[in-house]
């Protein structure tokens, strides 16, 4: 019981870990699956955006597994505020559909909701301290729009949002969509189309069946083709966790190991006498090993049942850090929690492990009824 309700809470760390690394990077960043023109993912310029195709959209979006589907138009502008300049990346959303995919009205801590902002810039709360900008005030956004026109307005601040991350708290500068395609003059135009899904398990079916509806000027990736870093990133912490939890297996199997030769020494005079009075050894042998399995399922189970409530709490409340180590994980652009992944799979996959750990210790009072001498055992 001890033994899955650790390597439980272990296996759900670095699940947790790896889903929150991942979840950060595609809602925030690319999605699970982005949509855009040939050649932009290469030259990020506005001149490779994509034109509004509304009924590739809707196609898109009726898609299995596709849960959200969300339009941007992103360019780095240079943001001037009086004598205080800041280069920072500008990205036109829609309100509702970015804050369903990325929990962005949550962030906003003054001004317009989500569901009010129409006009004006929601600025993260870092860059607005550097600029020493707040709600009402107004800044200068001067850069380069589609096809080398020259984009430049006077914009008022309509909302300030705050983030974890300090690489994002000191840049975000969002527009509503509509604002961003008229400033930079690109009035029905995406750069891409960020779309998320209900698993990460779908996205190369999901990324196959936009492909072979896309238009031929555009280009369908998934978060793993665009981000191989954080591929390798993931397959290293991986690598990590499996030495870890062979670490930990071992240290289970004997634990296991030590409590089934203690019990079966203890019991040595009980099977010599039953060996002496004509019991066959095979019964003797069936019935220990339905003692382990037994004695290995009903520990297996209740301590499924114990790690759930522990596993869903932290899931639901990570552990936050704090110290050096919480300057550490910010100054890598990871919030400072420790993650606790809920999948289904995590609590099956250990009990079965540790089962199955249970099950090889019980070969050993098997061995050891097969080579017992009565008389022996008997007299201790």
């Amino acid at each position: 019981m001890f033994a899955v309700f650790l390597s439980v809470l272990v296996s759900s760390t670095q699940d947790g870990q790896n889903d929150y690394i991942i979840n950060i990077a595609v809602s925030f960043s690319t999605g699970h699956i982005q949509i855009h023109g040939k050649n932009y993912w290469e030259k990020r310029s506005l001149d490779q955006s994509m034109s509004c195709d509304t009924s590739f959209a809707a196609r898109a979006r009726s898609l299995p597994h596709v849960r959200n589907l969300v339009p941007r138009f992103e360019t780095v502008c240079l943001i001037a505020h009086g004598a205080l300049t800041r280069v920072c990346p500008v990205i036109g959303i829609d309100p509702l559909r970015e804050s369903a995919m990325t929990g962005l009205g949550n962030r906003i801590i003054r001004g317009a909701s989500m569901s009010d902002w129409h006009r004006g810039a929601l600025v993260a709360e870092g860059l607005a301290r550097l600029l020493g900008v707040d709600v009402g005030d107004s800044v200068v956004v001067f850069g380069q729009g589609y096809q080398g026109v020259t984009a430049a307005e006077m914009i008022r601040i309509a909302g300030i949002a705050r983030f974890p991350i300090p690489d994002l708290n000191n840049a975000m500068f969002y527009l509503p969509l509509a604002e961003a395609q008229t400033l930079f003059s690109a009035p029905t135009r995406l750069t891409a189309i960020a779309i998320l899904l209900d698993s990460d398990d779908a996205v190369d079916a999901a990324a196959a069946e936009l492909r072979a509806i896309a238009p031929d000027d555009l280009e369908v990736m998934s978060w793993r083709e665009m981000m191989p870093e954080l591929v390798q990133a993931v397959a290293a912490n991986n690598g990590g966790t499996v030495i870890m939890l062979l670490i930990l297996y071992v240290v289970i199997g004997f634990g296991i190991f030590g409590t089934v030769v203690m019990m079966t020494s203890e019991r040595k005079r009980e099977f010599g006498m039953n060996i002496a009075l004509g019991v066959k050894r095979w019964r003797l042998m069936y019935v220990t090993v339905i003692e382990s399995l037994l004695v290995s399922m009903i520990g297996a189970l209740v301590g499924i049942v114990i790690s759930i409530p522990f596993v869903a709490y932290l899931h639901q409340f990570p552990i936050q850090l704090g110290g050096d180590y919480a300057k550490a994980m910010l100054a890598y652009g990871m919030e400072p929690i420790i993650p606790f992944s809920s999948d289904p799979i995590v609590f099956e996959a250990q009990a079965l492990i540790v089962f199955g750990l249970g099950m090889i210790s019980a070969l050993y009072p098997v061995i050891v009824i097969r080579r017992l001498l009565p008389v022996p055992a008997m007299r201790g």
